[in-house]
């Protein structure tokens, strides 16, 4: 038997024309429980297209974007290392010129920060540092984090936390709320919608909340 086809409303349109240039695809399939190829579709049909700027962070995040200098400094097609062949060998002389392991020095001993030292990221989080040994940016994490899971655990995936007060630097752990990545997308994209249809999302999340207590007293009455 074939399932019918759920049609588009007006107000999933809406969402969907407000979020789509910024926020990942299977996101917004997600806050609209609706599979991922029909929410391309729509987008398709309607011509709406990712964002430069989303498209070129996907690419940094993706490793596709290469430094002017990386490019210079790469082997060129057809040349082959003087020590093709010679495995283990180092170029002569330079045994006595390798930095030892831990050593730091010039920019690197200048910029140094010892575990526990704090700074604020560029998007204005609190962020500790953790370690030495991973890749630089896996050194850092943010404090909020760490105040929540030292109480709650590690981080669900999917999940996000967010700051009730709306202040980035206020990480006690009783400001912080757990959400949903969708649900963290739908409220950062609020701002986009129009007037009357911010209403109606906050009326439906209404809604949910009556039905879904409704449903838990009637489950508790039936086990009476």
């Amino acid at each position: 038997m074939k399932i019918p086809r759920k049609h588009w409303s007006a107000d999933e349109v809406l969402v969907l024309e407000a979020t789509y240039a910024n926020n990942p695809t299977e996101s917004i399939a997600l806050m609209l429980g609706r599979p991922l190829h029909q929410v391309y579709q729509k987008a398709n049909s309607l011509g709406l297209k990712k964002s430069a700027e989303y498209a070129e962070d996907l690419k940094i995040r993706s490793g596709q974007t290469l430094t002017a200098s990386g490019v210079a400094s790469r082997f060129k097609s057809g040349h082959q290392s003087w020590n093709k062949g010679k495995k283990g060998l180092c170029h002569p002389g330079s045994v006595q010129t390798q930095f030892k392991v831990g050593h730091r020095g010039g920019r690197a001993a200048d910029i140094y920060q010892p575990i526990g030292a704090e700074r604020i990221s560029k998007d204005g989080y609190i962020q500790r540092k953790i370690n030495n040994d991973r890749p630089f940016q896996q050194r850092w994490r943010g404090l909020h984090i760490i105040n929540w899971e030292a109480i709650n655990g590690p981080l669900p995936a999917g999940h996000a936390l967010v700051f009730r007060d709306g202040n980035k630097r206020n990480c006690d752990a009783e400001n912080l709320e757990l959400v949903t990545r969708a649900e963290l997308m739908l409220r950062n994209s609020l701002h986009n919608l129009p007037p009357e249809l911010k209403a109606v999302i906050h009326m439906k999340k209404a809604l949910t909340r009556v039905i879904n207590r409704k449903e838990k007293e009637h489950e508790q009455q039936n086990h009476r």
